[in-house]
């Protein structure tokens, strides 16, 4: 117990850095329509933000893996909230003097604190692992949780914040948010880390290269699609699929999917258990979520399954994670980087190919043609299609987690045979 009291401020201050990711992913989509009004931007641009985070977290995620010998990790993990802290003041202060050159600013800040969620991925979650626990499974899930419940607060909390003063001060929105970081390196700075598995390339290459890790990577990837997908589109899909208004699609969209997402999390770090059943489990649901929602014609049917599936993904990523660590040993930072990146890229891919598929099917007669028969518009029937699609991720989750099993069993019997 001692030996776990001493990490009380460094698991607090990972908590806290949970949040910060939160803002750092949830904080410029709530102000898409602000950007496009104030400094007349287009949707290619403001699209373009989302892009760029995923994207320079995944830069990230595959220098840490491949270079990770190179980083005095403890150091790393003390700056990375003073890294978003400071990449949230420029995104606020500089477009306000700067209003000619409001998206180039935007986009600076993006990046800065993009690479700082990019280091939190990566690191909070060995950080979590090395720490002394009765129950690593549960911290590892409450850490996660942390998120989930810092997107809930983010959304409503923005929202609140934005209907009271108006979307033009929105900035002072962001010097709000930016004291959570700030936090978060304070704590960090009187925190004791402990010692995290930095291998050398040698044994690096030992660990990442091989089948276990690679299926692991790919689950995580289908994972990572499943749960971002519905995050990032569930507002626009109820407001424009279902004829939700915005504000209710903001927070019935967002938020209750976030909620649900927490509570999935916090659920398994307390009662949780068999996490490979959970994850199967997981994938199904969501997969059958995303079915459901794009096909229903009834308005509450599609919300609560777009909600629904924020429950199904809660522990994808996460268990993930904890699966790696229940079947190797001495996991190091390269493997949580690969996982990272494997996630990242879903979450970032995903999205972009339900708007490609949205965009093609609209022109297609077929769409037309539904449009007609079903009595909605060409517009609703394309999202549908693009959230269709969607489903499919989870799908080939369930594919990969039933090969999994069935690897992991094998390499089981095989290393009790070689004892014997």
């Amino acid at each position: 117990m001692i030996g776990m009291d001493k990490y009380k401020l460094t698991k607090n201050a990972c908590y806290l850095s949970g949040v910060t990711m939160a803002v750092s992913a949830n904080l410029s989509p709530l102000l898409f329509l602000t950007f496009r009004d104030m400094y007349n931007l287009s949707f290619t641009l403001i699209g373009f933000l989302v892009v760029i985070n995923y994207f320079t977290q995944l830069i990230i995620d595959l220098v840490f893996t491949f270079f990770n010998k190179y980083f005095n990790i403890h150091k790393a993990v003390r700056v990375t909230p003073l890294i978003v802290f400071i990449g949230l003041i420029l995104y606020a202060v500089l477009p306000k003097l700067f209003p000619e050159m409001a998206f180039l600013w935007i986009l600076t800040g993006t990046v800065i604190f993009s690479v700082a969620a990019g280091l939190s991925e990566v690191l909070l979650s060995p950080v979590v692992a090395a720490i002394p626990s009765e129950n690593p499974e549960s911290e590892m899930s409450k850490l996660h949780s942390t998120y989930a419940w810092g997107v809930v607060g983010v959304v409503i909390l923005s929202t609140l914040f934005i209907t009271a003063f108006g979307s033009e001060n929105w900035m002072y929105l962001a010097l709000l948010w930016s004291i959570v970081p700030f936090m978060a390196f304070l704590m960090f700075l009187k925190a004791e880390l402990p010692a995290i598995d930095n291998f050398s390339s040698e044994q690096k290459e030992t660990k990442i290269f091989n089948k276990g890790i690679i299926l692991c990577t790919l689950c995580i990837f289908f994972g990572g699609a499943a749960e971002c997908t519905m995050s990032q589109w569930a507002s626009g899909f109820i407001e424009n699929a279902i004829g939700v208004p915005k504000i209710y699609g903001d927070v019935i969209g967002v938020a209750f999917f976030a909620a649900l997402l927490g509570i999935g999390r916090t659920l398994y770090s307390r009662y949780g258990k068999k996490i490979i059943n959970i994850l199967l489990f997981g994938m199904l649901g969501a997969a059958i979520c995303y079915f459901i929602a794009s096909l229903t014609l009834s308005g509450g049917i599609g919300i609560i399954s777009c909600a629904l599936t924020g429950l199904f993904t809660s522990m994808l990523w996460p268990g993930t994670l904890i699966y790696v660590e229940e079947k190797f040993e001495n996991v190091g930072v390269a493997i949580y980087a690969l996982l990272a990146a494997g996630g990242d890229l879903g979450a970032s891919l995903a999205p972009q190919i339900v708007g490609i598929i949205s965009d093609k099917f609209s022109l297609t007669g077929f769409a037309s043609k539904l449009s007609d028969m079903l009595n909605i518009s060409a517009e609703q029937v394309s999202m549908r299609a693009g959230l269709f699609a969607a489903g499919l991720f989870p799908v080939m989750g369930v594919l990969c987690i039933l090969y999994m099993k069935k690897y992991f069993k094998k390499e089981k019997n095989n290393t009790e045979m070689k004892e014997i």
